[in-house]
């Protein structure tokens, strides 16, 4: 399958995203959770090449090889934290909004709001969405598993 786009596309639009990367960067959550929530988000959308950028990505801020084959699972795992957790499910929630899923119920949002505060929230609620933009571009462009960021 070939990639319908090769470019990098408009320079203004590179610098709007890069702008919203930052503002996620600047919320004060752990980028190594920033980096687990990114790779949950694009194995539940099916995005190859964000699930291979976020596990290279993830290895290089030291990420462990049992954590990441995990994440898929990280309900039935005793690899991760209960804020790992929150964040996880929060996540989850977040991204199911076509199947026929609650979405984020006020459970949801209380067990993660017990571990981080607004501005975390906020940064980690914005990570979620901008994954899913770069999985949506990423699936109708056919980008390819194998490049990273």
């Amino acid at each position: 399958m070939e990639p319908r786009l090769r470019s990098s596309g408009d320079p203004e639009v590179f610098g709007a995203i890069q702008q919203i990367v930052k503002a996620v960067q600047a919320g004060g959550v752990d980028p190594l959770l920033l980096e687990l929530v990114h790779l949950r988000a694009s194995q539940i959308n099916g995005c190859a090449p964000c699930v291979y950028g976020g596990v290279h990505s993830a290895k290089k801020r030291g990420e462990t090889e049992e954590r990441l084959h995990n994440v898929v699972a990280w309900r039935e795992t005793p690899f991760f934290t209960e804020p790992e957790r929150a964040a996880l499910a929060l996540t989850e929630a977040a991204t199911r909004i076509q199947d026929g899923e609650p979405g984020v119920t006020d459970e949801i949002w209380a067990a993660a709001a017990k571990h981080f505060d607004e501005k975390q929230l906020s940064a980690i609620t914005l990570n979620i969405a901008l994954t899913g933009f770069f999985n949506r571009i990423n699936r109708t462009t056919r980008q390819q598993a194998g490049a990273t960021w």
